[in-house]
């Protein structure tokens, strides 16, 4: 069975990811990462949840027991740790997150030293070795096992990087941040203030299990009415390590990633930064987007949904700018990763320099009704390919023909099946989606 998704290693902790098996990845990884250093030295973070602590140990013994220092970066954003990975100067990185997922999930993901996850090809090295059961990795003694040093303070390196991205006046500008009670939660606040926001933080208080719980990006409707109640300007979701953020204007409606990428991509075409006039992002985004890019002459590539293919495209493209609509946005002249912090930044300081709402902003796009439905089976690459599915799907597309399209796929990091159709007629839309549904499960 793989071990790593699309987000790395991710599973309920201590029941799918145990820390015997954080232990082994350590030792696997540190192996693989660092086959040319003599004495490596590894990044180590985490968000918030209750289990990161226990990963953490156990990561970090693995780590150690093959000789690789460890740098502790304590709890921050995953963004972050990519960042700080190569600003160190580290061999590698590792997160331990479970991003967006519910409390008692979490993951382990890899980066590289040069800050960007890992490619396939290296996963499966790592993989390949937990998988070996024998273990004959190197057990230095001595002098040799790999020590660990603290370094939370690392986190400011990354903020005032963040932070030297705008050079336009945010002074007074009023927002409310939604930090999902997690990596966010001491950093976000911080970094808007420092440029002389009004800031109003909720669910910024974190007990390891109340992240994402009913807020964050996955719930964003706490922040839509405390942007209303408070009469701030915007508002910023982000997800529990802080990769991804969503908007909401003054209003209180949703501006989803799609909206965010538009913008900012029209912006950056203005300023003549957009590489390649290219945008890359994934299947599932808004045909409005599409749509909005091609009227301006802004050219997009298309991947499979997961932030690792969008990366890929832009690397081989030359892109700058790629991401989905779940608002997890790369852009390469700042970071190798999604980053929320950055993203929402770059939204607000677009906002100043051109004079308008986040509202003026997000209407750049006409959305066009997107109904997604995701449905909990126990073998998700089986269910995507049964036929009772596919004849289904088939059946759905005919009766919606050219006027809109159908997608069916296994979730990237949950046990999920995700149905999504997008078209002019909601009702129709949702009624199509429920017919799929039903039958993925029964599978």
């Amino acid at each position: 069975m793989a071990l790593f998704g699309t987000d790395g290693v991710r599973g309920v902790a201590n029941r799918d990811l145990t820390p015997e098996l954080a232990y082994q990845l350590g030792r696997a990884g540190a192996h693989i990462l660092a086959r040319t250093t003599a004495r490596p030295t590894i990044t180590v973070g985490r968000d918030t949840r209750i289990s990161g602590d226990m990963l953490q140990a156990a990561l970090t013994a693995g780590l150690c027991s093959v000789g690789a220092n460890v740098i502790n970066l304590g709890i921050l954003p995953t963004p972050a740790l990519a960042y700080l990975t190569k600003a160190l100067g580290a061999t590698a990185g590792a997160m331990i997150s479970a991003s967006h997922n519910p409390f008692g999930d979490n993951g382990i993901k890899f980066f590289a030293a040069n800050g960007y996850k890992l490619p396939d090809a290296v996963e499966l090295e790592i993989e390949k070795l937990v998988a070996a059961g024998a273990d004959n990795l190197p057990r230095p003694t001595g002098d040799g096992i790999g020590q660990v040093a603290d370094q939370p303070e690392a986190i400011n390196l990354y903020l005032e990087s963040v932070r030297s991205t705008v050079n336009t006046s945010l002074a007074g500008i009023k927002v409310v941040v939604d930090c999902a009670n997690g990596a966010a939660s001491a950093v976000a606040p911080r970094l808007l203030e420092s440029l002389g926001m009004q800031v109003f933080p909720i669910f910024n208080l974190p007990d390891g299990v109340n992240i994402n719980a009913g807020c964050g990006s996955t719930h964003p409707e706490a922040l839509c009415r405390a942007v209303v109640d408070k009469g701030a300007d915007l508002g910023l979701a982000f997800d529990g390590d802080a990769d991804r953020v969503l908007a909401v204007d003054a209003q209180g409606n949703l501006v989803d990633g799609d909206q965010i990428l538009v913008a900012w991509a029209l912006d950056l075409q203005q300023r003549q930064k957009l590489a390649g006039n290219t945008v890359v992002v994934t299947v599932m985004s808004n045909l409005g987007l599409f749509q909005a890019l091609e009227r301006a002459g802004i050219q997009t590539k298309r991947t499979k949904v997961g932030d690792r293919y969008v990366l890929e495209e832009m690397l081989n493209s030359g892109a700058v700018l790629g991401g989905e609509q779940s608002g997890h946005i790369i852009f390469l002249e700042h970071n190798t990763t999604g980053d929320g912090l950055l993203t929402g930044l770059q939204l607000i300081r677009i906002m100043a320099a051109s004079s308008r709402s986040l509202g003026q902003l997000a209407v750049q796009m006409t959305k066009f009704p997107q109904v997604l439905v995701n449905v909990r089976v126990k073998d998700k690459a089986k269910a995507a390919a049964a036929p009772a599915l596919l004849e289904a799907l088939a059946r759905a597309e005919a009766i919606l023909g050219n006027q809109g399209r159908l997608l069916v796929r296994p979730s990237g990091t949950e046990p999920l099946i995700r149905i999504m159709a997008e078209g002019p007629d909601q009702a129709q839309l949702e009624q199509l989606v429920g017919e799929i549904a039903q039958v993925a499960k029964r599978l």
